[in-house]
């Protein structure tokens, strides 16, 4: 049993690092010319650092690694991560050349970073049955096709929500709370501390990243922070899990998800490519119809936190 002064002192020291490592980043980024410039398709005015991830990608590591009792998980996790940092921060440097990066190299990175998770056997194994209290283990086929899937899809989905200042890191940090009452309540202490850890970076990052944004956490984080999480889920919510709380991580993760499967919809609708950005997200939408970016933020993270409760009522009722 871990105690909570432990989870306190990863999520201070995540927050730290995170919160302490971005000016320095800002500083480097600017000097550099690694900046996100205004188009038509987004929000901000002037041009603004890209490189947040990287504070975000190293609290986690660090904290996680030195904290967290670091075993197969956290390195699954951390080699992974590093494929799909990587990836996104070759993604964001064409960004700041005014250059569109190719979607299938990502797409193609993120199932081998899924991959590297299952071959640390972090997968979803199986289900409890309901009736019958036994447990059904997955072919090895539907196992890994389902673990790909959810991860490379839980991965873009953040990713999309990365539009306005600080929605996707808040909402990165409300899953990450999330999963860990969910963690601390199946007695998954490793996998409590993982997410204490994201949650930490995410908050810390949040601190410099909320409107007025002084730094973007770019692809690389927000697809980094995506990837976390469905990790995560994967080797706690989904673990040993009944039939009824399978819909637990789901709910969990449900804002990134609903976002997503609404512009997918429309997108299909108009007959066009769903890898396309546009400005039909939800919180386009919101901000459309006259909410400040403030107040689109924080009905954003009301939404993220009705979600997260649900999951964990849906948790403590399937027990």
């Amino acid at each position: 049993m871990i105690p909570i002064w432990y989870y306190l002192m990863c999520f201070v020291v995540a927050f730290g690092i995170a919160y302490a490592i971005v000016p320095v980043i800002r500083r480097v980024a600017l000097k550099t010319g690694f900046v996100d410039r205004p188009n038509q398709r987004k929000i901000h005015k002037e041009p603004i650092p890209l490189l947040g991830g990287i504070a975000i990608y190293v609290s986690f590591v660090l904290t996680a690694g030195v904290l967290g009792r670091a075993g197969s998980t956290f390195w699954g996790i951390a080699v992974g991560g590093f494929l799909i940092f990587g990836i996104g921060i070759i993604d964001d440097f064409y960004k700041t050349r005014g250059r569109d990066f190719k979607a299938w190299p990502k797409f193609l990175m993120q199932i081998v970073a899924a991959v590297v998770l299952m071959l640390f056997q972090i997968r979803m194994t199986g289900v409890n049955l309901p009736f019958h209290h036994e447990y059904y283990t997955f072919p090895l086929w539907v196992s890994w096709l389902a673990t790909v899937i959810w991860v490379v899809a839980i991965t873009n989905m953040m990713n999309f929500l990365d539009g306005v200042d600080g929605l996707a890191s808040g909402l990165a940090a409300i899953s990450a709370l999330t999963l860990v009452f969910i963690a601390a309540l199946k007695g998954q202490g490793v996998i409590a501390i993982l997410a204490v850890a994201l949650m930490g970076s995410s908050v810390g990052f949040l601190k410099h990243n909320f409107h007025p944004a002084r730094i973007f956490m770019g692809d690389a984080g927000a697809t980094f922070l995506g990837y976390v999480l469905a990790a995560i889920a994967v080797d706690g919510a989904f673990k040993s899990a009944t039939l009824v709380s399978l819909v637990v991580p789901v709910l969990a993760l449900g804002v990134p998800i609903l976002d997503t499967v609404w512009v997918v919809f429309r997108r299909f609708r108009e007959n066009r490519p769903i890898y396309v950005a546009d400005k039909g997200h939800t919180f386009h939408l919101l901000m459309k119809s006259g909410l400040t970016q403030v107040q689109t933020v924080a009905f954003m993270y009301l939404l993220g936190i009705c979600f997260s409760l649900a999951s964990i009522l849906v948790l403590l009722a399937s027990h």
